[in-house]
């Protein structure tokens, strides 16, 4: 057996495509959708994913609203800031980008942004309104993965779906999406207190890793046939690359393709995805605001 690659990349750009469609056809009405990403410190991670949205911002034709604060930045300059944006109706959309600086209370940051801006999913509104499948913007990521899945063709509707990784942004929020109607999916969340997590692992139709270390999901963790999507990005020293690191995910590829049905590679797996649901979400935030939702 070898498995089916999905390739991310295209996917998202084909997402891409459909939200600049939108997004044209909202300029022809005077609307343009405006992100603001702010950046606080220069964390080298953070840098390259806000880089990566403001290229796609740019594809798409929204207008991008981008803002860097220096790591010394006060909690109470950010929290100003965010009350700006919040009050300002010509920005739809407001990304604060994780992690923060130590000194600045993730929480209280992402409490502070307007539900109705809160692109990333993660203001408790937004998730309430999730767990309880009201309308709200769905996390970027676990929603990514949604769309990934119905495109590669693989059933969801009484699958079992493993998930190894409860993370507020990932984890948590993917288990609530893969149990509701629209996927019906029995969900297994795994974590680091899960016993014999191989004997669980491979009973899924579905396996999701989603722990953030490297090919910690070996080959002999999969059920043979399963789908496996890789939700990790995780840096490894490798001499020969010009960077000296490359990128791995959570699964051990190479031998999960003898295995596996379907899965995702990283690079250009999921990754692509979360941007591109992103710009989703900010076409989703200025029609609403505009009263076209």
């Amino acid at each position: 057996m070898s498995a089916v690659v999905i390739d991310g990349f295209a996917v998202a750009a084909s997402v891409r495509a459909r939200v600049a469609e939108s997004v044209t056809a909202l300029k022809s009405r005077s609307i343009t959708p405006c992100l603001a990403v702010v950046l606080v410190g220069e964390d080298p991670a953070s840098v390259s994913y806000v880089s990566g949205k403001e290229k796609a911002l740019a594809e798409v034709g929204m207008t991008d609203r981008s803002i860097r604060l220096p790591a010394t930045a006060s909690e109470s300059e950010l929290l100003a800031l965010v009350a700006t944006l919040n009050g300002d109706p010509s920005v739809h959309g407001i990304l604060v980008q994780l992690p923060l600086p130590k000194h600045i209370n993730e929480a209280r940051v992402i409490m502070a942004i307007d539900p109705a801006k809160d692109v990333d999913g993660f203001h408790p509104v937004n998730v309430g309104n999730m767990v309880i499948d009201r309308p709200c913007f769905l996390p970027c990521t676990p929603h990514g993965v949604l769309v990934l899945l119905r495109e590669a063709g693989i059933v969801t509707s009484g699958a079992h779906a493993v998930i190894v990784g409860r993370s507020n942004i990932v984890g948590k929020p993917l288990s609530i999406l893969l149990a509701r109607r629209d996927c019906n999916c029995t969900v297994t969340l795994c974590h680091t207190g899960t016993r014999d997590l191989p004997s669980i692992s491979r009973q899924a139709d579905i396996l999701i890793a989603a722990l953030g270390k490297p090919r910690v999901i070996t080959a002999d963790m999969i059920r043979p046939g399963a789908a496996v999507i890789d939700v990790g990005v995780n840096r490894v020293e490798d001499a020969t690359a010009k960077k000296g690191f490359r990128l791995v995910g959570d699964v051990d590829f190479v031998p999960a393709c003898e295995v596996a049905s379907f899965i995702t590679p990283v690079p250009r797996g999921v990754g692509p995805m979360t941007i591109a649901m992103l710009m989703e979400n900010t076409l989703l935030a200025a029609k609403r605001a505009s009263g076209l939702e």
